[in-house]
């Protein structure tokens, strides 16, 4: 399990460990500041530069509000 250093209350810092399926564990300090319950969906994003972050699965249509998206897939012949 993770240590948890002292932060800001709108913000949450601990260190996790990788367990031998490469699992983590969201802490519940983390957990209750950002509402996540079991059966939660969460958007992993990863970039090698710049980590790893976590954030609620609704995030993904924040992120995509300025890509159109077709409303009919395209026809394949």
């Amino acid at each position: 399990m993770g240590s948890a250093p002292r932060t800001p209350p709108a913000q949450y810092a601990a260190t996790l460990t990788i367990g031998p399926k490469g699992q983590i564990v969201i802490p519940k300090g983390a957990r209750d500041l950002f509402g996540y319950k079991p059966g939660d969906q969460v958007l992993l994003l990863a970039d090698v530069e710049r980590g790893i972050a976590i954030m609620p699965a609704s995030a993904l249509a924040d992120l995509m509000g300025g890509v159109p998206l077709p409303s009919d897939p395209p026809e394949v012949d």
